[in-house]
């Protein structure tokens, strides 16, 4: 009997994995429910908190739970400050509109207060309001320093301005107290508030940058040991292949056993060589997070011009190219002149504003000549690596730059590196 047989005829069950969510499943509906809830309880806090005022409840449970349906707005504040602004500004109207329980009449003479008359444990007096209002504005002071803490300037000042500006037209608007006390105790809370808070959060940033600049002259540090180790291995290991190499042609023909030891020295000494460059190499290339993974691929030259023209047209730059010349160079020169007409079509395409430039390129014996011109907005040259990586790299090769508007508009780059005899 098949196994098809077990099933409902005709009906196909879904499989496991659509009947029921996988694991990854579950923390991403978590995460969904609770953001919902948050939702639902900081905006819901306004008419939580009138609702709690309106049941006189008795004893301490009417101000605690007033004072805990203040707290609600602040669980948007980190992500959606504005939400949590208005919701706590709705719950400090609500406080603010709410009216208080007259005291009991005086049995003797009806319609007034007795000597003794009081708001029972289940009201709210003019004082207990004013005294729940006070501690709503403290709610907002603190909301105003911990955004300043948690948020850029661009949104802690607007949220304080608006806080204060509602703030004090309520005070204003509804006067239970001094009118120009009050509004200087806001105020003056207020600013000091968003002060405290900026200035916490300019020292952490200012904490994070020293640690930044701590780990970055760290691997400065190890990065000139490194090259310092390279250069004293290199050299040493040059010097003996030198000697070796000058030994094994003197006796090759008179004591060729000496000549082959003189070559299996200079094998196992540029062997040895290959792998601390490797090692070497290759922790340098580690130490630099932002270098990504190093390409396997030939180093590129001037014979992938062609597919840089390419890109740059599909970026909307066409670009001409002059070539004269077929002069076979050697790796360090070739490869320095594509980078250096790389980054110059490069800033092109980011900085110049047209959609064309001209690259000049001639190859002799002697040097390479390179001039990539454009007819575009021009200006000074900036600050960036760019041109400071194009300079230093000619400068590497005892060759000349120059970067610069040009005469009749638009931005010229020239370079002119030799070629080793």
């Amino acid at each position: 009997m098949s196994s098809a047989s077990f099933g409902t005829p005709g009906r196909a069950g879904p499989p496991d994995s659509e009947a029921r969510p996988g694991p990854a499943a579950r923390p991403a509906r978590r995460r969904r429910w609770s953001t919902v809830a948050v939702w639902v309880g900081a905006v819901g806090s306004p008419v939580l908190l009138e609702l709690v005022m309106l049941a006189r409840l008795p004893g301490p449970a009417r101000f605690v739970f007033p004072m805990l349906a203040m707290l609600l707005p602040w669980l948007l504040l980190r992500r959606h400050p504005f939400a949590g602004l208005a919701a706590l500004l709705v719950g400090l109207f609500m406080l603010t509109t709410i009216d208080p329980d007259p005291p009991a009449a005086d049995p003797m003479l009806p319609g007034l207060p007795g000597p003794s008359a009081r708001i029972d444990d289940t009201g709210y007096s003019m004082g207990n309001l004013l005294a729940l209002r006070e501690l709503h504005i403290a709610v907002m002071v603190l909301a105003i320093g911990w955004v300043a803490v948690h948020r850029p300037r661009r949104v802690s000042i607007p949220f304080a301005g608006v806080a204060l500006a509602v703030q004090v037209f309520f005070l204003f608007a509804y006067p239970v107290i001094n009118l120009d006390f009050g509004t200087i105790v806001v105020v003056l809370l207020a600013v000091v508030a968003w002060v405290i808070g900026h200035s916490v959060r300019q020292r952490r940033q200012f904490t994070a940058t020293q640690r930044e600049q701590r780990t970055a002259r760290a691997v400065q540090a190890e990065r000139l040991r490194i090259a310092r180790e390279l250069h004293d291995m290199v050299a040493h290991n040059v010097g003996v292949i030198a000697i070796q190499a000058g030994v094994g042609a003197r006796v090759i023909d008179s004591q060729p056993a000496e000549a082959r030891n003189s070559l299996t020295a200079i094998e196992a000494t540029s062997r040895d060589t290959l792998a601390g460059l490797r090692r070497m190499l290759g922790s340098l290339r580690q130490s630099d997070p932002e270098a990504g993974a190093a390409p396997l691929g030939p180093a590129p030259g001037l014979a992938e011009l062609g597919t840089l023209v390419d890109r740059a047209a599909q970026a909307g730059v066409r670009v001409t190219l002059a070539r004269s010349g077929d002069i076979e160079l050697p790796p360090d020169v070739d490869l320095a002149a594509y980078r250096i007409v790389q980054e110059a079509v490069t800033n092109v395409i980011r900085h110049a504003g047209t959609d064309r430039c001209r690259i000049e390129l001639c190859t002799t014996d002697t040097e390479v000549r390179i001039v990539v011109t454009d007819d575009g907005s021009g200006g000074p040259v900036g600050t960036g690596y760019g041109i400071a990586g194009m300079r230093e790299r000619v400068a590497l090769l005892h060759g000349e730059f120059d970067a610069g508007p040009a005469a009749a508009g638009g931005f010229r780059v020239a370079a002119t590196i030799p070629v080793p005899a």
